[in-house]
């Protein structure tokens, strides 16, 4: 190897270095980027929900002082004490920024992994019971389309929302009382002349 072969591919991986060095620092930016983002949005959905859950509580409240008014002591006690947790989980959610929030949760999550397995358990069950219903939505929509574009079915006519289309019944097979196509049609008698 030539001593100009030895310098042309020290200055390639030169090159390459500072290349790679420079992707991967743009990989960090735009990774911090994406997580100021997430907590930004983070902090503002937690603010938007503590929000709502603090009016849910003072509607507890009030459905407490009414309970009071009835003479149903107990209960009004109880909707109270779920009030006040409402409140102080409103307040947590209003006050907390996203690293508390994501640390609080992760804390969660040690203390009792099978509640996390548990939750995960409950998710997946309803997404396949979304899947399963929108599916079917989909095959039929999807067959019926595939029909028509055919000509095996003739387009449906404006149907509301609510309605759903089904293939049509194949016509009946000629009966021995059904007269051929082809016959002239007798209108059957009318009046007191009628047997």
């Amino acid at each position: 190897m030539t001593q100009m072969d030895a310098g042309t591919g020290e200055q390639v991986r030169e090159k390459a270095g500072a290349v790679a060095g420079q992707a991967q620092e743009k990989a960090q930016q735009a990774a911090g980027r994406l997580g100021d983002q997430a907590r930004a949005q983070i902090d503002e959905r937690s603010t938007d929900v503590g929000r709502r859950v603090g009016e849910q509580a003072a509607d507890l409240r009030a459905v407490g002082d009414q309970l009071r008014q009835q003479g149903k002591d107990r209960p009004a006690r109880l909707v109270d004490e779920a009030a006040h947790h409402v409140e102080r989980a409103g307040g947590w959610l209003q006050e907390s920024d996203a690293d508390a929030i994501l640390d609080d949760v992760e804390d969660a999550a040690r203390k009792n992994p099978w509640a996390v397995v548990a939750g995960g358990v409950v998710l997946g069950l309803a997404a396949s019971r979304f899947l399963k219903a929108s599916s079917g939505d989909r095959y039929r929509t999807r067959g019926l389309g595939a029909d028509v574009r055919r000509g095996a079915l003739p387009a449906p006519a404006a149907a509301g929302p609510d309605q759903r289309f089904t293939r049509a019944a194949a016509p009946a097979a000629p009966t021995m009382a059904d007269p051929p196509a082809d016959s002239p049609q007798v209108p059957p008698p009318t009046g007191s002349g009628a047997l």
